[in-house]
C-alpha cells in the first residue's frame, strides 16, 4: 500500500464512520478497487488504525460532554452524568462479548469478501428508510434501550452492515430523540475502540511493519480530519431527518458490490 492509497482510505474511513453508509465495508470495497493484497491481519491492522482516528475526532468534538461526563463520574453521585456513563457502559457488553468469543471468525469477514458486504449495505439500506419514517420525538436513551441498541452495535460489527447506521436507526424506532440517539450512537464506540487498540498491543496481534508506518501515518491523519467533518455534518443531517437519501446509496452500492462479486 502507497500513501496515495493510505490517504483515499482515511478519507473514506473519516467519512463513512459517522456517516451512516458503513466504514468497514467502503474499505474492503476500495481495497478490491485499489487492488490492495493485504493479507486480512495486516489489513484488519490499517482499518484498526483508522478507526483509532475517527475515534479522536469524535472526542475532539464531543470534548465538553466527555469533560462533563468524568466530572460527573468523580462527584460519586447518582446524577445524569453517572446514569449516561453506566448508560455507555451497558451499551458496550454486547460487542465485547461477541469480539471476544468470535475474534478469529470475526477478521475472516475482512479480505475481501465482497458478496458479503454488498448483501450487509442492503440490510443497512433497509434499517435507514425506517428510520427515516418514525416519528421524531424527546425521549431520552433508557438503561433498557441501551442493551437492545449495544446489541444493534454487535450485529454492525461486520463489514457493510453500518455501524452508526445501525445504532442510530435503532434508537430512532424506539423513539429516542434524534439529536440524543447520534450523540449516544457516536459515544458509545469510542471505549470500544481504545479497549480493541489497547488489547491488540498488549497481545502483539497488531502488524506494524517499518515498511508501512509512512502510509499507515498518512491514513491516520486523513481520516482524523475527514472524521471531524463528518461527525458534525451527520448530527445536522440526523435532526434534518435526511436518512432516506442514505438508504438509497447502501442499496445502490450495495447492489453494485454484489454485481461485482458475481461477475469477477
Amino acid at each position: 500500500m502507497d500513501v496515495l492509497e493510505a490517504i483515499i482510505l482515511g478519507i473514506i474511513q473519516g467519512l463513512t464512520e459517522f456517516l451512516p453508509v458503513s466504514s468497514s465495508g467502503h474499505l474492503e470495497l476500495a481495497k478490491a478497487i485499489l487492488g490492495d493484497t493485504s493479507v486480512p491481519e495486516e489489513s484488519l491492522t490499517f482499518t484498526v488504525v483508522l478507526h483509532f482516528a475517527t475515534a479522536l475526532s469524535t472526542l475532539v468534538v464531543f470534548r465538553k460532554e466527555v469533560a462533563e461526563i468524568f466530572k460527573g463520574l468523580f462527584q460519586f453521585k447518582w446524577n445524569d452524568e453517572l446514569k449516561f456513563s453506566l448508560k455507555i457502559i451497558i451499551s458496550m457488553i454486547p460487542a465485547v462479548i461477541v469480539g471476544l468469543l468470535f475474534e478469529k471468525q470475526l477478521e475472516s469477514f475482512f479480505g475481501g469478501k465482497i458478496l458479503l458486504v454488498g448483501i450487509m449495505l442492503l440490510v443497512t439500506a433497509v434499517l435507514l428508510l425506517l428510520a427515516d419514517k418514525a416519528k421524531n420525538t424527546n425521549k431520552e436513551v433508557s438503561f433498557w434501550n441501551s442493551v437492545i441498541i449495544g446489541i444493534s452495535q454487535a450485529i454492525a460489527m461486520l463489514p457493510g452492515i453500518s455501524r452508526s447506521g445501525a445504532t442510530i436507526s435503532t434508537s430512532v424506532l424506539l423513539g429516542i430523540d434524534r439529536t440524543r440517539a447520534a450523540r449516544f450512537s457516536f459515544l458509545m464506540v469510542v471505549p470500544l475502540i481504545f479497549g480493541k487498540i489497547g488489547k491488540d498491543v498488549l497481545s502483539g496481534d497488531l502488524n506494524f511493519q517499518s515498511s508501512e508506518m509512512l502510509p499507515i501515518s498518512a491514513g491516520f491523519i486523513a481520516a482524523f480530519l475527514a472524521g471531524l467533518l463528518a461527525c458534525k455534518w451527520m448530527i445536522a443531517i440526523v435532526k434534518k431527518s435526511k436518512l432516506s437519501y442514505f438508504s438509497i446509496y447502501c442499496a445502490v452500492v450495495g447492489f453494485i458490490a454484489i454485481g461485482y462479486a458475481l461477475l469477477s
